[in-house]
């Protein structure tokens, strides 16, 4: 067990407090990649040779002085890749780090259904359901011819693999600033699809007003939707073009919610990402014909001159987007 998966427990996404936190574990090792808005990958091979201790030895010192220095607690999944470290964070609990070792991956996986499984869609698996495959112990035993005819040669194999506990990722060092995030809990679990909406209509439309205020745009979006059991789901989308744009960061957040085809689900939180962040002058734009889009924008550009002058709740964030 080399990688570990921090989560930290912040108040909310606060993301200005993800740096420090980051450099927190960049004190035992440099390989550390970034998870806004509040998680990261941290590979201590080289840590546990220098200091003599496992990752799950050092996983403890990391929990106690993220405690000590920042009065933040956090959950911990060890593994011997970044797949296993993040599947096993979804079972780790604050102050016991769940560790899973080398030779315990197939088992830890046979029992999971297909869609924990990183990288796996909603279509991919209800695919692989409707033939039997609903576990990843059943796709690691099936042929892989099969898996081919039914999620293509590219796919299929790289699903096969990592069903089997084969994981070929590895931990990127990143800059955080290269994403926003913003997140909107609720106070009690959150049934109703209306109030998930207007959550995500509120996180766009601030996110937008900051690319907007650095002078920066998006080039794809990743919702979070943190459940009442403490598992979440995460989903990433391209957006069509690089955008600061808070209508069009809406449209897509709905889209990416309503791919989701949540059921009754019990919602604690909804996060968003906005990643890929470039300057806005080397972004092109094309151009429409659509009054309401330029209506749109005009009003944005008077919203945020409103807001650089007379504070951020001048206006507030997603009130001008539907």
């Amino acid at each position: 067990m080399t990688i570990l998966c921090v989560r930290f427990q912040l108040p909310s996404a606060d993301e200005a407090a993800l740096p420090a936190l980051l450099g927190l574990l960049e004190e035992f090792t440099p390989v550390v990649q970034a998870l806004p808005p509040d998680t990261a990958l941290a590979d201590l091979r080289g840590a546990e040779r220098y200091f003599g201790r496992t990752a799950v030895e050092l996983a403890s010192v990391i929990r106690v002085r993220a405690l000590a220095l920042h009065g933040v607690d956090c959950v911990i999944g060890a593994g011997s890749g970044p797949m296993t470290a993040r599947m096993a964070l979804r079972e780790a609990r604050p102050g016991r780090t769940r560790a899973v070792a080398e030779d315990e991956v197939r088992e830890f996986l046979a029992g999971r259904p297909v869609v924990a499984l990183p990288g796996v869609g909603t279509k991919t698996a209800r695919t692989l359901c409707e033939y039997g495959l609903d576990t990843l112990g059943r796709v690691a035993a099936a042929p892989l011819s099969t898996l081919q005819r039914l999620v293509g040669a590219r796919a299929s194999r790289e699903l096969h693999e990592k069903a089997n506990g084969v994981d070929r990722g590895r931990v990127v060092p990143n800059a955080v600033s290269r994403s926003l995030a913003t997140e909107r809990p609720f106070t009690r679990d959150e049934l109703d699809p209306g109030r998930h909406r207007r959550a995500l209509l509120s996180a766009a439309g601030e996110l937008g007003a900051r690319l907007r205020a650095l002078d920066k745009v998006c080039r794809s979006l990743t919702l979070t939707v943190r459940y009442a059991d403490r598992s979440a789901t995460t989903r990433t989308r391209t957006l069509p073009e690089p955008t600061a744009h808070s209508a069009a960061l809406t449209r897509t957040a709905y889209g990416l919610y309503e791919a989701l085809g949540l059921q009754r689900a019990r919602v604690r939180a909804i996060a968003l990402r906005a990643e890929g962040l470039d300057a806005a002058e080397r972004a092109s734009h094309q151009l429409t014909f659509d009054p309401v889009d330029e209506k749109v924008r005009r009003i944005e550009e008077v919203a945020d001159r409103a807001r650089a002058k007379f504070g951020p709740r001048a206006v507030m964030p997603g009130t001008l987007a539907a």
